[in-house]
C-alpha cells in the first residue's frame, strides 16, 4: 500500500507537470486566435486537477522508492501519461479516435514521429507546437530516465555511460550528483536546441518552424508542421542544418557536456561509440548514394551522383539516428537502401542520446566478444579481455548486452508475427515494427514516407504503440512487469 501511495503521489506531480507545459501552448493559441484556446483550456483544467487529486493526499507518503516501484513508475508514466496528452488532440479534432489520439501521443512522448493525422500543414499553431512540445520534453525526460531512473532500477543510467563510454565519460568530468549531472546534461540540451532553432531560421524556415523542428531534430522525435515533412522546403541549407543537428543528438550528451567543459573536441574522438557511429553514417551515405545513382530515375534513383548523396544522406541520416524527418519518397527507392536504413536504425544511436534502438555501444560489445570466442577457438588456454579504450569491460555488463539483444530480437518476431497475423503484409508488418520499436517513425509500403500509419486498425495501431513504448524504455522495464516472480513479496 505504501508503494502504491508513493507511485500516486510522483505520477499527480508529473500529470501536473503537463497541465503546466499545455500553457505555452494556450498562450499560442491565444496569440495567433487559430480557434483552439476551448481544447487547451479545457485540457489544462482535466489534467491540473487529475494531477492535484493524485498529489495532495498523498503528500505524507513513504519517500523511499523500491526498486519494484521504479519499473512501474516507469510503466505508468510512459503509458498513461499520453492519455493526459490526448485531450487538446480529442477536444479539437472530433474525428480523431481515441486511439488514434493516444497513438499519436504515444508517437510524440516516445519521440517515434509516426503520425496518423493528415492535413498538418492545416492545423492550429498551437496543436502542432503541441505535438513538437512533447516531442522535446520526452527528450528531456530520455535524459532524466537514463541519468536518475535507471540507476534506482539497477539496469543502467550512469553506470551505463561510465562502462560503456570508456575513454570520455568518467566520474571526474561530471557533476557528483545525478540531480546536478541531470541538470548539467538538460542544460547541454537546451543550448543545442536554441542553436538549432537560429541555425534554422538563417537557413530559411520562419520562426514557428524553426522552433518546432529544433525540437523534433533535438529529440530525434521527427514530427514536422507539414505533412512533407522537410520535404516541404525543397531546401539543401535546411537539410544540411538539420542532418548536423541530428547526428549530434545521437551522439551521447555526457560526451557534449564533457567537450563544453573542456572546451575541446578531443573527447569526440576519445569516444569509441561516437567515432563508431559516425564512420558508420559517412561510409553508408556515399554507398547509398552510388547504389541510388547507379539504379538512375528509371529504377527510383537519381542520374547524378551529387543529388543522389544529397538525398540519400539526409533521410539515411534522419533514420539512422531514429528522427523519422523525410524529404524523399525512399519507398520508391532500390528496396536495399531503405532496408539498410532501417538497419542502422537498429544499432546507430549512442547510449545517453535521444535515440533509440540497440544502441551503438551494444553492437561494438557484441562484435567483440564475437571476436573474442573466434580468439578462444584458435588459442584455448588464453585468457581474452574485452576492452574498450583502456577499460576492460565485466563479464556483467557482457551478459547484460547479451541478454538484452536476444530479448530486442524476440520481441521484434513476436511483434511482426502479431501484425502478420492481424493482415498486413510482410514489408509493412517488418517495417512499421522496426521503425516503431527504434523510434524512428516512418516505414515501408502501407506505412512509407509518402503515408502515414492512419491506414492501421485499432488492433493494428495498438501492437505499434506498445512497440513504440517496448523501445523508448529499453525493453526491460516493461517486459519485466510479466515475469510472475516480480509481482511476489
Amino acid at each position: 500500500m505504501n508503494a502504491i501511495l508513493t507511485l500516486v503521489h510522483i505520477f499527480g506531480f508529473i500529470t501536473i507537470g503537463f497541465s503546466g507545459l499545455m500553457t505555452t501552448c494556450l498562450l499560442t493559441s491565444l496569440l495567433s486566435q487559430d480557434g483552439a484556446s476551448s481544447a487547451f483550456i479545457e485540457s489544462i483544467l482535466i489534467t491540473f486537477f487529475s494531477g492535484l487529486l493524485m498529489y495532495i493526499p498523498t503528500l505524507h507518503r513513504p519517500k523511499k522508492v523500491s526498486r519494484q516501484s521504479g519499473f512501474l513508475l516507469v510503466a505508468a508514466t510512459w503509458s498513461l501519461i499520453p492519455l493526459f496528452c490526448t485531450l487538446p488532440l480529442i477536444l479539437y479534432l472530433p474525428e480523431v479516435s481515441f486511439i488514434e489520439a493516444y497513438f499519436e501521443t504515444v508517437s510524440g512522448l516516445t519521440t517515434t514521429g509516426a503520425t496518423i493525422l493528415t492535413g498538418i500543414d492545416n492545423l492550429p499553431m498551437s496543436i502542432n507546437l503541441w505535438r513538437h512540445e512533447l516531442n522535446w520534453i520526452a527528450g528531456m525526460g530520455i535524459i532524466i530516465f537514463a541519468v536518475a531512473i535507471l540507476p534506482i532500477l539497477g539496469i543502467g543510467g550512469m553506470q551505463l555511460y561510465i562502462a560503456e563510454s570508456p575513454g570520455t565519460v568518467k566520474d571526474a568530468d561530471l557533476p557528483p550528483r545525478i540531480a546536478q549531472t541531470a541538470k548539467a546534461l538538460w542544460l547541454v540540451y537546451a543550448g543545442i536546441s536554441l542553436a538549432c532553432i537560429i541555425a534554422l531560421r538563417l537557413a530559411g524556415m520562419n520562426w514557428f518552424d524553426a522552433i518546432c523542428h529544433a525540437f523534433a531534430a533535438m529529440s530525434l522525435g521527427g514530427f514536422s508542421t507539414h505533412d512533407n515533412s522537410v520535404g516541404f522546403f525543397n531546401s539543401v541549407p535546411i537539410e544540411v542544418v538539420l542532418t548536423i543537428f541530428q547526428l549530434l543528438a545521437a551522439i551521447n550528451f555526457a560526451t557534449h557536456f564533457i567537450v563544453l567543459k573542456k572546451r575541446s573536441l578531443q573527447p569526440y574522438l576519445k569516444d569509441m561509440e561516437a567515432t563508431s557511429f559516425l564512420i558508420l553514417i559517412a561510409g553508408s551515405c556515399v554507398m547509398t548514394a552510388g547504389v541510388l545513382w547507379q539504379a538512375g530515375p528509371e529504377h527510383g534513383g537519381y542520374s547524378d551522383f551529387w543529388t543522389a548523396l544529397r538525398h540519400a544522406t539526409f533521410n539515411l541520416v534522419t533514420i539512422a539516428t531514429d528522427c523519422g524527418f523525410v524529404s524523399q519518397d525512399f519507398n520508391k527507392w532500390p528496396i536495399f537502401v531503405p532496408m539498410w536504413m532501417l538497419l542502422l536504425s537498429c544499432l546507430s544511436a549512442s547510449s545517453g542520446s535521444t535515440g533509440g534502438g540497440i544502441r551503438m555501444i551494444r553492437t561494438i560489445i557484441l562484435l567483440k566478444q564475437a571476436r573474442l570466442e573466434f580468439l578462444k577457438f584458435i588459442h584455448p588456454s588464453s585468457i581474452q579481455l574485452m576492452k574498450i579504450g583502456d577499460t576492460v569491460v565485466s563479464d556483467k555488463i557482457i551478459t547484460s548486452v547479451t541478454g538484452f539483444i536476444f530479448l530486442y530480437f524476440m520481441c521484434v518476431v513476436v511483434l511482426v508475427f502479431t501484425l502478420l497475423f492481424s493482415g498486413l503484409d510482410f514489408i509493412t508488418a517488418f517495417s512499421a515494427i522496426i521503425a516503431c520499436f527504434n523510434n524512428a517513425g516512418p516505414g515501408l509500403s502501407q506505412v512509407g514516407p509518402a503515408t502515414n500509419y492512419a491506414g492501421l486498425n485499432d488492433f493494428q495501431m495498438c501492437v505499434c504503440i506498445f512497440a513504440m513504448l517496448l523501445g523508448r524504455v529499453q525493453i526491460f522495464s516493461i517486459v519485466i512487469l510479466f515475469v510472475p516472480e516480480f509481482w511476489r513479496k
